[in-house]
């Protein structure tokens, strides 16, 4: 079990003595998935935070017509869960799946003011990455309103190149919220340009 990329992680936001670090290993789990495996199911209370440690996932949920709607996608050194469900202990609003053999290392909802009261700067580093997520929130949202599908994928291809290698177009499509016909038009388009 690795859990230096966690700590490593956490390092960017707050120095962490090694005792904290010794306590806070002691209180993680390590588990892994396989692809197509699900770590939250909508409508399932989220016990956990996940890190992504190796793999990747996608957040999404179906909508009353079975349609699936992506919000997001994790891989190496992010994070994903239900944050709401989490936070609140209510029934999740999305799905988080494995798109590959993935490794996670959890944050296990009885432990995390155990955490925090032992090591109050963990409330800090939550407190700054969850910032850090609620603004991208934003930003997203703007960008969704404001440009067009083939700026919405630029920026997409330009801000996430790993990603792109990764994930099937059609769930790319889902993710920038258009057909993907539409996005095969558009990479036609930029093929063409170049």
């Amino acid at each position: 079990m690795n859990f230096k990329p966690l700590l490593d992680y956490i390092a960017q936001y707050v120095a962490l003595s090694e005792e904290e670090r010794d306590f806070l290993v002691s209180k993680l789990r390590y588990r892994r998935y396989l692809k197509g495996q699900f770590i939250l199911q909508q409508g399932d209370v989220s016990k956990t935070e996940c890190f992504i440690v190796k793999g990747c996932t996608k957040m999404f949920f179906v909508d009353d017509e079975g349609q699936e709607h992506i919000v997001m996608f994790s891989i190496e050194d992010w994070w994903t869960s239900d944050l709401g469900s989490f936070s609140a202990q209510i029934p999740s609003d999305f799905n988080v799946q494995c798109l590959e053999d993935t490794e996670t290392i959890q944050f296990h909802i009885d432990v995390i003011e155990e955490i925090f009261e032992r090591i109050p700067k963990m409330e800090r580093f939550f407190r700054k990455i969850i910032e850090k997520a609620y603004v991208s929130s934003q930003k997203r949202i703007v960008r969704n309103f404001s440009m067009a599908a083939k700026a919405r994928y630029l920026y997409f291809r330009e801000t996430y190149p790993k990603m792109e290698r990764r994930i099937p177009q059609y769930m790319i499509a889902s993710y920038l919220g258009i057909t993907k016909e539409f996005l095969s038009k558009i990479k036609s388009q930029l093929a063409y340009d170049d």
